[in-house]
């Protein structure tokens, strides 16, 4: 049986993504392509690289255009999404992609995005534990943000089996699509070019809370976090360094067994071989994430480093492995192993 999907946000760099996955889904058709500001104009013009689409013109993200799909995939700026999702029926499968029904609390989504909470969705994160099975058969999923996904998978593990402290620490390098595609004195090529520069510091980051969200269901207690986001010269990737304190009589053993048995049978997390360390050009267009973990002795932590590509892996390409899931699809449809290189 195929199914019909419509992506609103269709011109931005998450909206794109969708598309260029979705062209070679072959359970799913591309239905209506919306936009914000760009409605009416050629698809073409704001995704060049989709050439299969070149006759499409973008509609305006109007819940009459995205009616009458399986599927309604939301590539929108945080806070658009609750509005539409209301009007749209039960029967009809939506994807959120914003941060809109990510969080479990309310006082959290209010402290970091100062609106009214929408509620929460199914979690579009099939390999934290619990989560496959409360995708499957969904009519709702919020996809988690991209320094979400890379950080939960390369530090739950640990946690899991209860080796390591929750005084944990991240910090995520990130590529500039991240930030989307509105024009910011900061993402020109003349400020980011040969720059490294922190953001969201202090806690700040809005992916803040739902990292301790994810990370708090997997041990029953409550975990510290101290999170930074670091902007790097490059258009896709991110590659987290994640470390927590070992804890009295656990080993380096324990812990790259738990690692092997956490993503033994995951078809988009690869524990590379010891000695081998991620890098953000070995995700590159891939629905994968790669991971490697260690012991500091002299520190006595743990220490993981994971890499993904923040448009396939940390949106769009998690975006339709959970959909894959909802719709009773095998869960690698349509998603790609193999990266891009050089």
């Amino acid at each position: 049986m195929g199914y019909t999907a419509a992506i609103a946000g269709a011109s931005g760099y998450a909206g794109g993504e969708l598309l260029r996955l979705l062209l070679g889904h072959p359970d799913i058709e591309i239905g209506a392509v919306t936009a914000g500001g760009n409605a009416g104009t050629p698809l073409i013009q704001h995704q060049p690289h989709l050439l299969p689409l070149a006759d499409r013109i973008l509609g305006p993200t109007t819940v009459e255009e995205l009616r009458g799909h399986d599927v309604v995939f939301l590539a929108l700026p945080h806070g658009q999404s609750a509005d539409i999702a209301q009007q749209l029926g039960d029967d009809v499968l939506v994807v959120d992609c914003g941060a809109d029904f990510r969080l479990n609390d309310p006082a959290a989504w209010e402290r970091f995005y100062g609106t009214p909470h929408a509620g929460t969705w199914p979690y579009g994160l099939p390999e934290l534990p619990g989560q496959r099975e409360r995708l499957t058969g969904a009519r709702r999923v919020a996809v988690p943000g991209c320094h979400v996904t890379v950080a939960t998978l390369g530090l739950f593990p640990a946690l899991a089996q209860q080796l390591v402290e929750t005084d944990l620490t991240v910090v995520a390098v990130t590529g500039t699509s991240g930030a989307g595609k509105a024009p910011k004195p900061n993402l020109v090529g003349s400020e980011v070019m040969g720059a490294l520069s922190p953001y969201g510091v202090g806690g700040t980051h809005r992916h803040n809370p739902e990292i301790v969200q994810n990370l708090t269901s997997v041990t029953g207690e409550p975990v510290r976090l101290s999170f930074t986001p670091v902007l790097a010269p490059l258009p896709r990737g991110i590659l987290a360094t994640c470390t927590a304190p070992l804890k009295p009589g656990a080993s380096a053993d324990q812990v790259r067994a738990a690692y092997e048995t956490a993503y033994a049978d995951e078809p988009f997390v690869h524990l590379l071989p010891e000695g081998t360390w991620p890098n953000t050009a070995m995700t590159v267009a891939a629905n994968t994430t790669l991971v490697q973990v260690t012991v500091d002795p002299d520190a006595n932590r743990v220490v993981a480093v994971a890499a993904l590509d923040n448009l396939t892996k940390g949106t769009a390409g998690g975006a339709i492995q959970s959909t894959n899931l909802a719709l009773g699809l095998p869960e690698d449809t349509g998603l790609p192993l193999a990266a891009v290189a050089p």
